[in-house]
């Protein structure tokens, strides 16, 4: 990076603080001297799991109110909310709780930030392989309206047309880009 675009934050000032997302203004000095305000939107981050077996991605469908979508297909996932729990054990609880899953075995795909220009959300995609039933009861939540969704992988151009949504957009190429040179 150049040292003309180097910057610190001199001044932050929360305006909403609500149960998902804070949103913030904030003024940045570059090394020039000159400044800028920037609105962020703060977030907890997300852990996204591509679920495989031999022969299905398993996936969700459900509704997204925000883009006035009432069948969103994506990959299971949640927010990083509970105290002391990383990305990974967030990704195994979320596949427990909205699909009845667990994994053998769990690799990291990518970390990514979802729209560096507004907001510090950074998401995690996980792969879980060898698939069982988790134990216990599962429960999604009581304002979530869940329907599982095992996609044949010998379709998986299918789902990647099929979807519109980042993380999962992302997930199911990186996916793609494994089973192809495996």
């Amino acid at each position: 990076m150049s040292d003309d675009r180097a910057f610190e934050r001199i001044a932050t000032e929360t305006r909403f603080a609500g149960r998902i997302v804070t949103v913030t203004d904030d003024t940045f000095r570059y090394a020039d001297g000159k400044t800028a305000d920037r609105e962020i939107v703060r977030t907890t981050g997300a852990a996204a799991i591509v679920a495989v077996d031999e022969e299905h991605v398993w996936l969700v469908r459900q509704p997204r109110e925000a883009i006035g979508d009432p069948d969103s297909l994506e990959l299971p996932a949640g927010r990083l909310d509970k105290e002391g729990e990383g990305p990974l054990e967030t990704a195994q609880r979320e596949l427990a709780e909205e699909i009845g899953l667990q994994a053998e075995r769990w690799t990291s795909l990518k970390a990514y930030n979802s729209s560096v220009g507004f907001t510090d959300e950074h998401v995690h995609v996980f792969l879980a392989e060898g698939l069982s039933e988790a134990p216990g009861k599962h429960d999604s939540g009581e304002d979530e309206r869940i329907e599982i969704v095992r996609w044949p992988l010998a379709d998986l151009a299918g789902a990647i047309d099929a979807v519109s949504d980042a993380k999962t957009v992302i997930g199911l190429l990186l996916l793609d880009a494994r089973r192809r040179a495996a």
